[in-house]
């Protein structure tokens, strides 16, 4: 492994725990061997090189090849040390829509993201790339935190009806001018809020029409009607930053597939999200007396069992707890066949229902981070909190 890029330029690579970032000249050299070692076909030309060290010298920065591109987005995936689903790395779709000038084209694009990915149910997983920062580290954002995601309105009696975690971002909105329905509900689709360096932001309307949400309902019965649950098929993060090369892309959404935990042991059934574990326990008629009775596990149970067939039914791709254990060992052993180390964030690898029944529980991870890889960004709070 000695002659490994990846080594050569571990310094440079690496994110975490960095004080002093590296020159661009140099993340540039570090990528573009990157490539090299993943694929003989990617190995850049001399001429390449030089180009895009003289464009560095004499603008400020470089483009990316179409394929360079989708390769480093293909890597910011593998490198994703909270995602467990990496196994299916290589088959990220990119949409290169680097040339999108406006809001309203970038709003496009990301309607075009959720169509794309859907792909009647299919789910295919995407990343769509809009133009990069520039010198100053400023580009295009969308502030949302997915492209598809539901608002959480303050009620009178100081209560959230909807996603309390929106709640703060629902307020956004309003200030911005969005009239939500009339009959608001617990499941309203937010707008989407984009802006582009020196403008201020723009609101668009929710992307009804491309966001399909599956109604959630139990396999064993009528126990969760007239609750309209609902969820949506397509988890598309929009906050996160993109970064490889030393060029960052501060818009840039990306969707997988859910696994069903995400759904129903954490948006629905978080206290601090619908916090929907009482409710459950009531209509399954579980004994809420004493913690002792496990009420709380057995509706977790239930919660992720209407998930799981609510899913099916609708004929949309998802992924169950344990198959996704399964899928990220098969992604460890295929790393080490190609002698990489894996780097993970246990807490966040571990599901978070039965997660000692998966074969990741008694597994430790390095959870260095390295580039290319999809970063946190500052938020709409940090921008606009004036």
């Amino acid at each position: 492994m000695s002659g490994c890029p990846f080594s050569r330029w571990r310094s440079v690579l690496r994110l975490t725990g960095r004080t002093h970032p590296p020159s661009p000249a140099q993340s540039a050299r570090a990528f573009f061997d990157l490539l090299g070692q993943e694929a003989r076909s990617l190995r850049p030309s001399a001429t390449r090189k030089a180009r895009v060290l003289r464009d560095l010298r004499c603008r400020g920065g470089f483009e990316l090849t179409r394929s360079e591109l989708k390769t480093g987005c293909q890597l910011a995936w593998r490198n994703s040390v909270r995602c467990i689903g990496r196994h299916f790395w290589k088959q990220l779709d990119l949409l290169d829509l680097r040339t999108a000038v406006g809001e309203e084209e970038i709003y496009a694009g990301c309607l075009q993201h959720l169509r794309h990915a859907f792909h009647g149910g299919a789910i295919r997983s995407t990343v769509t790339v809009f133009p990069a920062a520039g010198a100053d580290g400023r580009g295009p954002r969308i502030w949302n935190y997915q492209l598809s995601r539901y608002a959480g309105y303050r009620t009178k009696t100081g209560k959230i009806l909807g996603d309390p975690m929106e709640a703060k971002f629902t307020d956004f909105c309003l200030h911005l001018g969005w009239k939500p329905p009339r009959r608001k509900s617990a499941f309203d689709l937010l707008p989407l809020v984009i802006s582009l360096p020196g403008r201020p932001p723009r609101l668009f309307p929710p992307p009804v029409a491309d966001t399909v949400q599956i109604p959630i309902r139990h396999p064993d019965g009528a126990y969760l009607d007239g609750l309209d649950l609902r969820w949506v098929a397509v988890p598309a993060v929009s906050s996160l930053l993109l970064e490889m090369a030393g060029l960052r892309f501060p818009a840039a959404p990306f969707s997988g597939w859910y696994m069903e935990t995400e759904i129903g042991a954490r948006n629905l059934a978080d206290p601090e999200r619908y916090n929907l574990l009482p409710e459950v326990a009531r209509r399954f008629r579980l004994d809420r007396s004493r913690l002792g009775s496990l009420w709380k596990d057995r509706a977790l149970v239930e919660l992720n069992r209407a998930v799981i067939h609510s899913f099916q039914q609708a004929g949309v791709r998802l992924i169950d707890h344990h198959s996704a254990a399964q899928s990220h060992l098969a992604f460890e052993q295929a790393e080490a066949r190609a002698g990489r180390k894996v780097f993970g964030r246990w807490d966040w690898l571990v599901p978070p229902l039965s997660g000692s029944t998966t074969p990741l529980w008694n597994r430790s991870y390095d959870p260095t981070e390295f580039s290319p890889n999809f970063l946190p960004q500052p938020s709409w709070r940090d921008e606009f909190r004036k």
